[in-house]
């Protein structure tokens, strides 16, 4: 099994910081006139936290859930209140070390899917303690 280290921090939501928020969408088209926008305050935790006790952030590691987006060293907002379902993103903690990986729960069992061609499916059986530790929300990227 071919896992990914994890680091988990917790939100600091004893510093709401805000930063400004352009209110109009940015055309990723043709260009629109500045005057058109007006400018707000924002807090990322606000936009991205929905159960302050239960979110964790985690950077990843690894290149195995690529195709999903998730790419070495990105922060990955984790909500461990949220019910685990077929096809979510999840961190799970099996055998002993965590990994990132999609689930997939068919009739037949559960597996834990890489997004990425080079990793193998992770099927899981009677044999392996598996722990779905929270299931990611967002992901912060790094351009």
């Amino acid at each position: 099994m071919t896992s990914q280290k994890l680091t988990f921090f917790h939100p600091d939501q004893d510093q709401h910081k805000s930063l400004h928020l352009v209110n109009e969408g940015i055309s990723a088209g043709f260009p629109s006139p500045a005057d058109d926008f007006k400018e707000l305050r924002i807090s990322i935790d606000q936009e991205v936290v929905r159960n302050e006790e239960a979110t964790f952030y985690a950077r990843v590691s690894g290149q195995s859930m690529q195709g999903a987006g998730l790419d070495d060293g990105d922060l990955l907002v984790i909500d461990r209140s949220m019910e685990p379902q077929h096809n979510k993103i999840a961190v799970c903690y099996i055998d002993g070390e965590f990994t990132v990986k999609r689930l997939k729960v068919t009739p037949g069992g559960i597996f834990l899917m890489p997004e990425n061609p080079n990793y193998q499916p992770i099927e899981v059986s009677e044999d392996n303690e598996l722990i779905i530790w929270g299931i990611v929300t967002y992901v912060v990227k790094k351009l």
